[in-house]
């Protein structure tokens, strides 16, 4: 079930920050957790952090694969 509506018509450069924007977010909250020193917490709190992530990398991965769609359907120049 998609999570982010993807205008496939918007600019190349709007659809380029919106899939960086979330791919970035994830991967800075991913940084900070790994120069921590241990975590602990219950296995469901880490499930729930998991999808917490998931859902915006899906996303921003959804985004580049329309960028992709969009640049290989571009007439060779």
């Amino acid at each position: 079930m998609p999570t982010l509506f993807v205008d496939t018509h918007a600019p190349l450069d709007v659809l380029y920050d919106a899939g960086n924007y979330r791919i970035r977010a994830v991967t800075q909250v991913l940084e900070n957790m790994s120069m921590r020193g241990s975590v602990e917490c219950e296995s469901f709190i880490l499930s729930d952090f998991a999808l917490l992530c998931a859902i915006p990398l899906r996303d921003g991965c959804d985004v580049l694969d329309v960028i992709g769609r969009r640049l290989r359907a571009r007439p060779s120049e």
